[in-house]
């Protein structure tokens, strides 16, 4: 499924919010975190850009990423969420695709990806290592005990 990419406005804050909690992965605090990111970009915070997926005028996958402080050309990529009902459809790799260009065009050179190493996550770290991302640090009980931080990095200089 090919869907149209734009920026995400303050009308698709309520969709913004139930597509994350329906994806049944993220905590309400989280949920809540990915709702004030986008109230902060929207509010003229650089540090938080939105590019999102839409199905003629439905929110249905978005990307959140932003410049990593003090660093020359590294992005986090903070979130990408799907509609639970379209993934494994090419949302996510239409977005990621689509982040990992834009970055590259203004001189971006490495991604940083953080996830969690839950079971529930098994598709998300496939999903980055299928996509080029290679893992790079583990930290245990990051989250809580026995849900370790697991972090992904793609160099954007190797294939440009």
């Amino acid at each position: 499924m090919s869907c149209s990419l734009r920026p995400v406005g303050r009308a698709h804050r309520a969709r913004l919010e139930t597509l994350v909690r329906d994806t049944g992965l993220f905590r309400e605090a989280e949920v809540r975190t990915a709702v004030e990111l986008l109230d902060e970009a929207l509010d003229g915070d650089d540090d938080y850009r939105f590019l999102g997926a839409f199905d003629a005028d439905e929110l249905v996958g978005y990307a959140c990423f932003g410049p990593t402080p003090d660093t020359v050309g590294t992005f986090d990529l903070y979130w990408i969420a799907v509609d639970k009902q379209r993934q494994g459809s090419g949302i996510g790799t239409q977005l990621v695709t689509a982040v990992e260009q834009t970055l590259s065009a203004i001189g971006g050179r490495l991604i940083v990806v953080e996830t969690s190493s839950r079971s529930d996550y098994d598709a998300t770290r496939r999903f980055y290592e299928a996509k080029g991302y290679t893992r790079t640090a583990t930290i245990p009980g990051y989250y809580a005990p026995g849900d370790d931080l697991v972090i992904y990095i793609k160099d954007l200089t190797r294939w440009t």
